[in-house]
């Protein structure tokens, strides 16, 4: 028959008086060096693979020490128990069980969880934990341990609460929410491969489907602990006075989050000029939108700013912008001619659209000469407008030079009446 884990810990302790136990305690740090000359013989992390290896390699990595620690004490365990007392031996294994499962079940949780997540910040607190309530369980003490924290009781209202109830239902709270955003992360995956679906719908269903399944997580698991849904009542009050009072605007802003993302003025991608910063959209949340201007600079503007204020969207309906460019001629040149020209050397640059085509217009009369101004459109304004601009003069430039076109510079016709100014007539 198998003898209580209880039994098992005083037994140990027993042995620990008894001169035998010495060599309960060399074979304990046999079973140890063991495992650890295997690590360092293996060198598990210096083994490079890639997919499917690569996860197998790295939760070998993590299992080896307490794996190998165990074969060589469960075998000891079998075969000297009819000699000598093996107490010590027989409570370590299942500590090293305990920290062998959960080696398993975090090194499972960092490759289904992203990169950063809640999980792997708090990864080492999360295991001590768990690793400590199996330590209790195994050694026997859990039920005291239990006992004692029930014995601590409060009330909240008409609810009758206690420290292990209210620990019980943090526990299953943690457990659903990690299964909650795990389906959530599943989905917002399968989301993002669907091509069919614009890219800010994408963003939206993934960020509601994360939102309803954890909302549903703590919902489902209150009632299973024993805590009666009517004291969120009491938090919902107050969440709803902070709303009225303090959180307007962050309250504001998540809901005009969800209104941009639903009804799709702005979208991930177009070019917009918002409180006079302009750039192309980069991200949206549901607190801000995140504007990147073509020098690098990046503007973080509240969803608030963009449903109460004009924003200029230059890619709304279509991708495609004009730009003019005037150049002046001189009253001796010839205007046609020097039109035509500009049209052709922006018709051979790629970027210019064929549809519409570029086209110049005699803009007016200046002082100095003809102001001509060449219209052109493009449809990949996020790559640069004044680039374009520089090689467009550059190229006019040229045309007018081959020409003999001259570009005039200011000029003033100063004459000098007679009488005028004490000059004799």
């Amino acid at each position: 028959m198998k003898e209580p884990f209880s039994n098992l810990l005083q037994n140990a302790w027993v042995d620990l008086h008894d001169p035998d136990a010495v060599w309960q305690i060399a074979i304990l740090l046999s079973c140890f060096a063991l495992a650890w000359a295997a690590g360092r013989a293996l060198r598990l992390d210096r083994v490079e693979a890639d997919g499917i290896w690569k996860f197998g390699v790295g939760g070998l990595r993590r299992i080896l020490f307490p794996a190998v620690a165990l074969i060589p004490l469960i075998l000891s365990v079998s075969l000297l128990k009819r000699w000598i007392e093996v107490d010590l031996l027989r409570l370590f294994v299942p500590l090293l069980v305990s920290l062998l499962l959960v080696r398993i079940f975090f090194y499972l949780l960092r490759h289904v969880f992203a990169r950063g997540s809640i999980v792997r910040t708090f990864e080492k607190t999360i295991a001590v934990l768990v690793w400590g309530a199996l330590v209790l369980h195994v050694s026997g003490l859990l039920p005291e341990v239990i006992d004692y924290l029930d014995g601590i009781a409060f009330h909240l209202g008409k609810q009758k609460l206690t420290l292990w109830l209210l620990l019980q239902g943090l526990f299953w709270v943690v457990i659903t929410l990690l299964a909650a955003l795990w389906l959530s992360g599943a989905i917002e995956a399968r989301l993002m491969r669907a091509d069919s679906l614009h890219s800010s719908l994408r963003v939206v269903f993934a960020r509601l489907a994360k939102s309803l399944l954890v909302l549903l997580a703590v919902i489902v698991v209150l009632p299973l602990v024993g805590i009666d849904l009517t004291l969120l009542s009491v938090f919902g009050g107050a969440i709803g006075v902070g709303l009225g009072f303090g959180l307007q605007k962050i309250a504001s802003n998540y809901v005009s989050g969800f209104i941009i993302l639903l009804d799709r003025s702005i979208r991930i991608g177009d070019l917009i000029t918002a409180d006079n910063f302009y750039g192309e959209v980069k991200n949206i949340t549901t607190r801000y939108v995140v504007v990147r201007a073509l020098d690098g600079r990046e503007a973080i503007i509240p969803n608030e700013m963009l449903i109460t204020t004009t924003v200029l969207n230059h890619s709304y309906s279509n991708r495609q912008i004009r730009l003019a460019i005037q150049v002046q001629v001189g009253y001796k040149s010839d205007p046609e001619r020097a039109m035509r020209l500009m049209e052709e050397a922006a018709s051979k640059h790629p970027r210019v659209l064929a549809d519409p085509p570029p086209t110049a217009f005699l803009a007016r009369f200046a002082d100095s000469g003809i102001e001509l101004e060449l219209g052109i459109w493009i449809d990949d304004p996020e790559t640069g407008m004044l680039n374009i601009r520089s090689e467009l003069n550059l190229a006019i430039w040229r045309a007018f030079q081959e020409a003999g076109i001259e570009i005039p510079y200011p000029q003033r016709e100063v004459r000098v009446l007679p009488g005028a100014g004490g000059v004799p007539g």
